[in-house]
């Protein structure tokens, strides 16, 4: 598996808060909310570095060498089946970190995380994060959090791929991307849609095609555009609203 080229980051001065030391601009909420001393610790582990599409950051049943702060684009988490299927089982935008298992003390984890759009994060150390996770409880929390929002993520996406049909759960997968992309333009090919829903290529293409009808999305080869999201919820299964709401409620409490 090949690494991207890594870029030390120098910490930031107090005037340039949501930059790091080289200009690049921090868009990860976890980064983002922490407290200046533990910003302070965290920021010198970390490298900021260029993820391509469809790049493999983890694979399943490996060690886990580094966890990544996505900072934009997004990441696909998949349970890869012993004859190598696959079935997206999790998303992770600038909400999110990669390497979840790594918050819990394990080294390996049980699935292969891929970029599905290419953007870039802020890269750490497994060590590192272990020893930095110990002098930084506000970073601790937050990735204990974000490890049990991911597992409600994974719940709800199994409980949707049993229960619903391909249609109402492509409107769902669609949201789900547009929140993490942040854009009306999302970059996917029908393939690459029925591989992240576990379902064949030719019944993306017709629930595409019912959606594109119904005046939902534009679709043309290798791009999905957003056209009224509104309707598009309205469309979804009530999984993406009960991920919202979930999401919503933890909030709340955390105030």
């Amino acid at each position: 598996m090949s690494q991207p080229s890594p870029k030390q980051v120098r910490v930031p001065s107090p005037s340039s808060s949501n930059r790091d030391g080289d200009g690049n601009h921090i868009h990860n909420e976890i980064l983002l909310n922490l407290p200046r001393n533990e910003w302070d610790a965290l920021l010198p582990k970390l490298e900021f570095v260029r993820l391509k599409g469809r790049q493999v950051i983890h694979e399943a049943s490996e060690t886990l060498k580094s966890g990544y702060f996505c900072n934009s684009g997004m990441f696909s988490v998949l349970s890869v089946m012993p004859e190598g299927k696959s079935v997206e089982v999790g998303l992770v935008g600038k909400e999110g970190f990669s390497a979840v298992p790594l918050v819990a003390g394990f080294r390996t984890s049980h699935t292969r995380t891929v970029v599905q759009s290419e953007g870039n994060a802020f890269r750490i150390d497994a060590g590192l994060l272990r020893s930095t996770l110990r002098e930084c409880p506000v970073l601790e929390r937050q990735l204990q959090r974000y490890a049990q929002l991911l597992a409600v993520q994974a719940v709800q996406i199994a409980a949707c791929n049993r229960l619903h049909e391909v249609d109402e759960r492509l409107a769902r997968w669609l949201l789900m991307t547009q929140d993490r992309l942040v854009s009306n333009s999302l970059p996917l090919t029908q393939e690459f849609i029925a591989q992240m829903l576990g379902t064949r290529r030719s019944t993306v293409t017709v629930s595409a095609g019912t959606l594109q009808k119904a005046g939902l999305i534009a679709y043309t080869r290798g791009n999905v555009s957003i056209l009224n999201r509104g309707r598009l919820e309205e469309a979804a299964c009530d999984c993406y609203g009960q991920l919202q709401q979930q999401i919503k409620d933890w909030q709340s409490q955390n105030e």
